[in-house]
């Protein structure tokens, strides 16, 4: 018997619209609280929508923004990083203490630092593959040695760094301050950083360990390559720092351990690994920077700002875990 022609679908029947409204429904959820934030804050403030605005919230959200980018790889990939938060203090003690008028000490210092991330967080990604540990214990342990010898180094804030050094935060190009061109710099880094060879390899691995390791992956290396990106952003991070404080401060590093899990999370980024973008990272650090805009602009007590983080935060896992189990079901 002759089997029947096929019938032919009409053009654009086959794209899953619905299931790809639900892997971006994260994403989509960050961005309407990004919008819903800056109206509030649009309607309550004047000039919030001028460029000299923009410019500052960049400048506010930077640190974090670097932080959350290295943060962004490792959750990718399927662990965490703490020691992001030790880096960054120990980095901004050395400048503070190392840094001196001289341009060509600074660069070497700056390099030392950058060299420093990378090789620690690949310390990490080297204990977390052979050792088989898991990567909140040895991160963790990692940023308390981190701390102490920060603390060891300049015990408490103070330290400086040049005024041209300070000044490179707040340097304009077109109108548009270096903080901002340093965000176009991070999204054409993912841009291209997602479709290298490494880039696909940490997300696949991130997506199904066992599958990857089968294919031929070693985890070894990526965890060490991971986990040494982590650590290099996390240096970058406080290099940065240093331009808005213009002091080193050993403590000031627990301050982006946890925003920086927060801004990949409300981003889209996944806890359990093998999804996520920086673009949706990057948006999640403008929400948590601009809570503490809106609360101030409010005339409400601080302590409003972590609870208004929380909120967000709980929005943000519980979008992830719907989009998560319907994608599930389609495929079942």
């Amino acid at each position: 018997m002759a089997q029947r022609p096929a019938e032919l679908k009409p053009a654009g029947q086959g794209i899953d619209w619905r299931g790809r409204a639900l892997d971006r429904a994260p994403f989509l959820v960050a961005c309407l609280m990004l919008a819903l934030i800056v109206a509030i804050y649009g309607n309550l403030q004047s000039g919030v929508f001028s460029l000299d605005e923009i410019n500052l919230d960049t400048a506010a959200a930077m640190t974090l923004m670097l932080a959350a980018t290295g943060q962004t790889i490792v959750l990718v990939r399927g662990g965490i990083d703490l020691s992001i938060g030790g880096m960054i203090s120990l980095g901004t003690v050395i400048a503070a203490t190392r840094f001196t008028d001289d341009p060509s000490t600074v660069a070497l210092w700056a390099l030392v630092i950058l060299a420093l991330g990378f090789l620690i967080g690949a310390f990490n990604g080297l204990l977390i593959s052979l050792l088989k540990l898991q990567p909140f214990l040895v991160t963790l342990a990692t940023w308390s040695i981190l701390d102490g010898v920060a603390m060891i180094i300049l015990p408490t804030d103070g330290g400086s760094v040049p005024g041209w050094w300070v000044g490179f935060g707040y340097a304009q190009l077109f109108g548009l301050t270096s903080p901002v061109w340093m965000l176009l710099a991070l999204l054409l880094f993912w841009w291209w950083f997602r479709a290298t060879r490494i880039g696909i390899t940490i997300q696949a691995t991130g997506s199904n360990e066992k599958s990857a390791f089968l294919s031929g992956v070693s985890i070894t290396r990526v965890n060490v390559i991971t986990y040494g990106l982590s650590g290099l952003f996390a240096a970058g991070a406080a290099l940065y720092l240093t331009t808005q404080t213009g002091a080193g401060s050993p403590t000031i590093g627990k301050d982006y351990i946890l925003p920086s899990v927060a801004a990949a999370v409300i981003g889209g980024v996944s806890l359990f690994g093998g999804r996520g973008h920086l673009s949706g990272t990057l948006i999640g650090a403008f929400v948590l920077t601009l809570i503490g805009n809106l609360v101030f602009v409010l005339h409400v007590s601080s302590y409003w700002q972590p609870v208004a983080s929380g909120v967000i935060l709980l929005l943000s896992v519980l979008a992830s875990s719907v989009a998560e189990k319907a994608a599930r079901k389609r495929v079942q």
